[in-house]
C-alpha cells in the first residue's frame, strides 16, 4: 500500500483508460463495487509487481493472479471474487488496453489456405460493443418462474479447475489398459461432469417461484435439478446458455491476408497478451 505522506505520490500511475461496465453496475452486493456518478470505471496501468504476479503458474491456476491484477489496476473494485461474469471480459480488456494502448495484434489461422497472418484490433471498439444478458426477465416453466443471476468471478474460476482436472483424468484414461478399470473411471468423471453442471446451473439460479412460495435454498434447488423432468432441465439450462452467450465477446470476423477467405475466430485474453 502506497505512503499518504510520500512526496513522489504525484508520480505515481493514474487511470489510462475508463469504462463502462456491461452489467452498468447492476447485481452487485453493497460494498463490492465503487460506481462512479458517471458510471465509468477508471483502470491503472499494471505495475512490475502485477508482471510478476500475472507470470506466476499457481497464481494464474487458481485464479489469485487475476484477482490481484484487478484490484491493482481497477481499486474501485473491492472484491475482485465477487465480479459478475457480464464484466470481467471488458475489465481484463480495459487492463490490456491501459497496458498497451487501444490497439492489440493478434495472430490468427486461415482454416482455408492454413497461413497464418497477423490483424490489427481495436479493444476500446470492442468495449463498446459489448451487451448485458437480460437477467432482469423470469423464465417461465408451466407454473414455475425461474430467475437468473451471473456467476461471480469465484464461481466461474472453480468451474474452470474442475473442468481442467477433468480434462485430466480423461487424458489419463487414455494411457489406462485395463478395459474394466477404464470403462470404471470413465463412469466416474461423466458422474464429475454432471455433477459439475448441475452446480453451475444451480449458482446460476436466484430462485425459483412456485404459485405458492419462492425456493432461493441452493439445496433445494440442485435437488430439484436433479429431479426435474428432462424436458424441463432442458429448458433451464438453455436459457442460462443463452444469457450467457449474450454477454460474451462475439468471434472475430476475419479477411484472410493471404486468401481472403473470410471466417470467424473467438477472442480470448491470455496473462500473456498483458505483457507489452
Amino acid at each position: 500500500m502506497a505512503l499518504e505522506n510520500n512526496p513522489l505520490k504525484q508520480y505515481f500511475r493514474r487511470p489510462a483508460v475508463y469504462i463502462k461496465l456491461p452489467s452498468q453496475g447492476k447485481y452487485y452486493q453493497p460494498g463490492i463495487l465503487d460506481m462512479p456518478v458517471n458510471e465509468e470505471v477508471p483502470i491503472y496501468p499494471m505495475t512490475a509487481i502485477d508482471e510478476i504476479t500475472t507470470k506466476t503458474p499457481d497464481a494464474l491456476y487458481n485464479g489469485s493472479a487475476m484477482a490481484d491484477l484487478i484490484r491493482s489496476c481497477v481499486p474501485n473494485i473491492k472484491d475482485p471474487w465477487a465480479i459478475n461474469s457480464m464484466d470481467i471480459d471488458a475489465i481484463l480488456i480495459g487492463i490490456r488496453a491501459a497496458a498497451g494502448g487501444s490497439d492489440m495484434e493478434i495472430e490468427s489461422n486461415c482454416p482455408a489456405c492454413e497461413v497464418i497472418g497477423k490483424y490489427g484490433l481495436n479493444l476500446i471498439a470492442m468495449l463498446g460493443q459489448m451487451r448485458p444478458g437480460d437477467y432482469d426477465k423470469e423464465l417461465e416453466i408451466n407454473d414455475l418462474k425461474i430467475k437468473f443471476r451471473p456467476l461471480s468471478y469465484k464461481e466461474m474460476n472453480e468451474a474452470s479447475i474442475g473442468q481442467i482436472e477433468i480434462q485430466r483424468v480423461f487424458f489419463m484414461l487414455e494411457q489406462e489398459t485395463d478395459e474394466e478399470l477404464r470403462k470404471q473411471k470413465s463412469q466416474d468423471a461423466l458422474k464429475k461432469v454432471t455433477e459439475l453442471t448441475i452446480k453451475l446451473l444451480t449458482g446460476a439460479i436466484e430462485y425459483i417461484e412456485t404459485p405458492t412460495t419462492r425456493v432461493d435454498d441452493k439445496s433445494f434447488i440442485s435437488d430439484f435439478l436433479k429431479n426435474c423432468d428432462k424436458t424441463v432441465y432442458v429448458t433451464i439450462r438453455d436459457h442460462n446458455g443463452n444469457l450467457k452467450a449474450q454477454t460474451e465477446i462475439k468471434p472475430l470476423k476475419i479477411k484472410c491476408v493471404n486468401c481472403s477467405h473470410d471466417y470467424e475466430q473467438p477472442f480470448t485474453l491470455n496473462s500473456s497478451d498483458f505483457f507489452v
